[in-house]
């Protein structure tokens, strides 16, 4: 038995949903706007996660030019029944829900089924051979909650009317239904309170999939809304999984404040764990007294192994990397060596699909460096949030000479900070960053030259809204301008943010 340490998935993996099948657990999470949509992770233990794909890797599974940031993908959820996986999710742009399939968990899915039945966050029960399909929305007669009916898996057809079972406990923002059977018991787990400050699990249970349910008599079973000061804070939108040794847990999202007193959070919504147990009476419970901790025992791991130092060499441009919407993919050529991005007169405050691939940034306490060497235009590193709310270190040509600057968006308010010559058209970009700011440098010639600093609580959720976190990302803007980078270095502090958890932990 050891301690792992939440978050078991660091970074903006939003609404986690995991099945266990053929001895592994399979999870995926929200993408919105970023293609591949819907990152596919496989792991032997539940606590050491490995990406090994996405869901939606073709633009005919999933529609995103024209979806806003926060549009698009919504909260999938992945099953496993006789054989085949399936995940269901929401276009919420288009307001469809739909799913597709694979017999193969490391290969192509199907092209979507949509499903006529409306709301977000869709699930699948399969029961005694019937599936049933639930969503949070608006019923055949009218009435909101959550909403079901059984349903054709071979079409997508469905076999009765969606039909209300549920209205939750209470709490504003119902979303996010899972059903599970469970002995003599249906438990129908929900979030409740907005994907906020006050989010929470609740759940109700029932003899039979249709209801009537009860209400769990402590819900929430599960939130953070009350937890302060303290770091993890957000804590809802779960998933039941049982281990091979027969313990129960939820796998949910949570998010990092910046600061145990600065209410921001930059890294996005990311993946806790928390264990749950049943008790006698048939109710479970959940976490702490109900709420999310840093650190808890699991049997059957051998160790929490931290994620890696990133390098062009150690990632997988089809894996690692994300797009924003769907990609132009001639302008970009990417190996182990580094990346040549060709530009476009599409910037990256403009809607669409800039030249642009990034990663999900992983934790606060970061250094990247990366070697730039540019032939017109402009190309550079981005701290990216949304359209509005991004910094940019980038070079650019001005006349016969190149230039390195650093430039601030936040909504309107635009500002190119301090700018500094090169005496080539190459140079070695830096950004460090910890809980509260990132620092922008520039290197050459083995001499490094700050060029500012601004505050992460601009690039944070709290001010650029939406449902995403800070992308890292590698960009290039100007008409068939070439960006060739190499030597790529991210460096995350694990130790220090260790440090800031607060004294609760």
């Amino acid at each position: 038995m050891i301690r792992y340490t939440n978050p078991i998935i660091p970074g903006f993996y939003p609404d986690p949903s995991v099945c266990a099948a053929n001895g592994k657990y399979y999870m995926v999470c929200s993408s919105f706007q970023y293609f591949p949509g819907v990152p596919l992770f496989e792991s032997g233990d539940l606590v050491n996660w490995r990406q090994i794909g996405h869901v939606l890797t073709r633009p005919t599974q999933v529609a995103l030019a024209d979806v806003p940031a926060s549009g698009g993908v919504f909260a999938p959820t992945i099953r496993y029944h006789e054989g085949r996986f399936y995940m269901v999710t929401t276009n919420d742009t288009f307001h469809k829900n739909f799913y597709v399939w694979t017999d193969d968990i490391y290969g192509e899915w199907s092209e979507p089924v949509f499903v006529d039945q409306s709301g977000i966050d869709p699930s699948l029960l399969f029961d005694e051979g019937k599936v049933y399909f639930l969503s949070n929305g608006t019923d055949d007669n009218g009435e909101g909650g959550v909403i079901q009916c059984e349903l054709d898996i071979e079409t997508g057809a469905k076999l009765t009317k969606s039909k209300c079972i549920w209205h939750g406990s209470g709490r504003r923002f119902l979303e996010s239904p899972h059903m599970y059977h469970i002995g003599e018991y249906y438990y129908l787990m929900a979030a409740e309170g907005g994907t906020e400050y006050g989010h929470m699990i609740t759940y109700a249970r029932a003899k039979n999939p249709w209801g009537p349910f009860d209400n769990y008599p402590l819900n929430p079973v599960l939130t953070n809304k009350n937890k302060a000061p303290y770091i993890i804070q957000g804590i809802g939108h779960g998933d039941l999984v049982q281990d091979s040794y027969g313990e129960w847990h939820i796998v949910c999202l949570g998010f990092r404040q910046m600061h145990l007193w600065k209410t921001y959070h930059t890294l996005g919504r990311e993946v806790y764990m928390v264990p749950v147990r049943f008790g006698e009476d048939g109710w479970f419970r959940a976490g702490l007294d109900g709420t999310a901790q840093f650190e808890y025992e699991i049997e059957g791991v051998a160790q929490q192994i931290k994620p890696n130092d990133i390098t062009f060499d150690n990632t997988d441009p089809n894996i690692d990397w994300a797009y924003i919407r769907h990609p132009s993919k001639e302008n970009y050529s990417l190996s182990k060596k580094g990346f040549t991005l060709t530009g476009t007169p599409l910037k990256l405050s403009q809607h669409g699909s800039p030249t642009f691939i990034g990663l999900r940034q992983r934790g606060f306490f970061m250094e990247l460096g990366v070697d730039l060497k540019l032939s017109d235009g402009e190309g550079g590193v981005s701290v990216y949030a949304c359209e509005s709310e991004h910094y940019d270190l980038f070079m650019q040509k001005a006349g016969d000479c190149y230039v390195v600057c650093v430039r601030y968006c936040v909504g309107p308010a635009v500002n190119v900070a301090k700018i500094h010559t090169l005496d080539g058209k190459k140079a070695h970009l830096l950004i460090e960053a910890d809980n509260l700011n990132y620092s922008f440098f520039v290197e050459e010639g083995g001499v490094r030259t700050p060029l500012g600093t601004a505050s992460g609580k601009y690039v944070s959720t709290e001010v650029a809204e939406g449902f995403t976190g800070v992308m890292i990302g590698l960009y290039a803007t100007g008409e068939k301008n070439r960006a060739d980078f190499t030597n790529l270095e991210i460096h995350y502090d694990y130790a220090r943010e260790k440090e800031m958890q607060g004294p609760d932990c």
